[in-house]
This record gives C-alpha cells, sequence and structure tokens, in this order.
C-alpha cells in the first residue's frame, strides 16, 4: 500500500478524472488565496518593521518573518476552509459510497426490476464543489463549512511561518558577494526548498484535517482534534501523521519555485512603479 498502489487503484474505479475530482473550486480561488496570503505576510511584515525599528524598509529580523508568516497562514482560513471540506468529500465519495454496507436496505426476495444490479448502485452523493457546500451548509450549518478548521489552522500557522522564514534563509544564502537579491535561479531554488519544508510539517495536521473534514459522513468518530490524533496513532501508529509527504514535497518543489518567481517579480515592478 502506497503512492503507486493508490494511483493504480483510483484510475482502475474512477479513471483519469478521479484525480482532478474537487479541484474545480481550489484552482478558482487560488489567486485570491496566494494574493490574501502573500499581501498579509508583505503589510504585516512592514507594519512590525515600521514599529520596530522605525522604517518599512528596514531588515527584519528571524523572529519578525516567523510573526508574519504564522500570520498569513491564519488569515488564509477564512478562506480556505469551505473550499477543503468540499475538494476532501468529493476526493472521498466514492470511497465512503463503497464503505456502506449494502444490506442497511433490505431487498425483497425477488427482485422487482429486471436490471437489479444497476437499481441497486447509488449515484454520487454530490454532483461538484458548489453542490457539496451548499449540501453540507443545509444539513450541518455554518459550522460543516468550517469542519476541521481547528486542524487547519494548526497546519497553516506553523507551516506558512516555516515557508516564509525558509525562503528568507536560503535567500540569504544563494544571494551572490556584492548583491542584495539572489538571481533567478537562486528565487527558483529558495522558492522550491521553502514549498518542501512547509509541506513536511504542515503534512501531519493536513492529515487530521482531512479525517476530521470527512468525519460525519454518517456515524461519527472523533470528538475533536486531539481525540482524532489518539485514535489515529493508535489504531495505525506514528507514520500514519506522514501519509501522503513524499507526495506533498514532490508537488511542492516546483509549484512553489513558480509562486516565488512570480512573487518577486511583482515586487520588483510595483517598487519600479513607485520610485
Amino acid at each position: 500500500m502506497g503512492i503507486w498502489h493508490c494511483v493504480r487503484e483510483l484510475y482502475r474505479q474512477e479513471r483519469a478524472w478521479g484525480f482532478y475530482r474537487g479541484l474545480s473550486l481550489p484552482v478558482c480561488m487560488a489567486s485570491l488565496v496566494s494574493s490574501v496570503s502573500f499581501g498579509t505576510y508583505h503589510h504585516c511584515l512592514a507594519h512590525i518593521c515600521q514599529l520596530r525599528y522605525g522604517s518599512a524598509d528596514a531588515k527584519p529580523a528571524k523572529a519578525d518573518i516567523t510573526l508574519s508568516g504564522c500570520a498569513s497562514g491564519l488569515v488564509r482560513v477564512v478562506l480556505t476552509s469551505p473550499s477543503e471540506v468540499a475538494k476532501v468529500r468529493l476526493q472521498t465519495q466514492t470511497q465512503m459510497q463503497q464503505r456502506r454496507p449494502s444490506a442497511a436496505v433490505p431487498l425483497p426476495a425477488a427482485p422487482i426490476c429486471p436490471a437489479a444490479p444497476a437499481c441497486l448502485v447509488p449515484g454520487p452523493r454530490y454532483r461538484g464543489p458548489l453542490h457539496c457546500l451548499a449540501m453540507v451548509a443545509r444539513e450541518e450549518g455554518l459550522r460543516g463549512l468550517y469542519k476541521g478548521s481547528s486542524a487547519l489552522l494548526c497546519r497553516e500557522g506553523h507551516s506558512f511561518a516555516t515557508y516564509f522564514l525558509s525562503y528568507a534563509i536560503l535567500c540569504e544564502w544563494l544571494t551572490p558577494t556584492g548583491h542584495s537579491q539572489p538571481d533567478v535561479a537562486g528565487v527558483l531554488v529558495a522558492g522550491g526548498c521553502a514549498g518542501v519544508l512547509a509541506w513536511a510539517v504542515a503534512t501531519p495536521m493536513d492529515v487530521i484535517k482531512s479525517r476530521l473534514q470527512v468525519d460525519g459522513q454518517g456515524q461519527q468518530r472523533y470528538r475533536g482534534l486531539l481525540h482524532c490524533v489518539v485514535v489515529s496513532v493508535r489504531e495505525e501508529g506514528p507514520r500514519v501523521l506522514c501519509k501522503g509527504l513524499v507526495l506533498n514535497c514532490c508537488r511542492a518543489f516546483p509549484v512553489n519555485m513558480v509562486v516565488f518567481v512570480a512573487y518577486e517579480a511583482v515586487l520588483r515592478f510595483t517598487r519600479g512603479l513607485l520610485t
């Protein structure tokens, strides 16, 4: 059981479409969430430098970067929690249907319709991300849209603190002598490594977040964040908290290379407009 087993089973059951299930809403919100996250980080860091050093352009300390990064991660939760709920439920609804016992509904001894197997196969519960959000809001209220947000807060807070801090440190290391900033290659490497480090610390809470968001479709199993951690570790061992780590890190490197190159390009462009 691992990544390739998951890929084979997913393709066998849902074909290529299964790899993209639940992504439409996160993709549509990606630019908004990123702009809010990076904007919060930049403005928070500028305000901290203004308060501590008297100038928004002063060189920040590591603690300033960490605090600003944590703030940017916490702000993201307001926007990302509903889309995360929709994504996780859409991605797991096929498995959830398969786990439900088929004997839950009593069947007559002699089937009425000739195509009994086709009649017994239930359709998907959610037809898409917006339908999923509407169903969750109607059945579980506003709390349902923010289910697992405690784990999401833990994930985003310390992972984005790690994200921006590691990027700043790597940029310092990769800046050529006599220059104030790294070149494009340095930004690519620093951004990719920062993304990997961020997901390395985020994955345990990401596992717990996903379990909390799926929980309750039928019988509720977890009473809260700590109970979910304890039950998951007791039943599957500490390795359960690292599920998906390799895949997350492999995805994070190229994505964040591009993200930080775009971020630095926008910063330099806006500074050029202001000077």
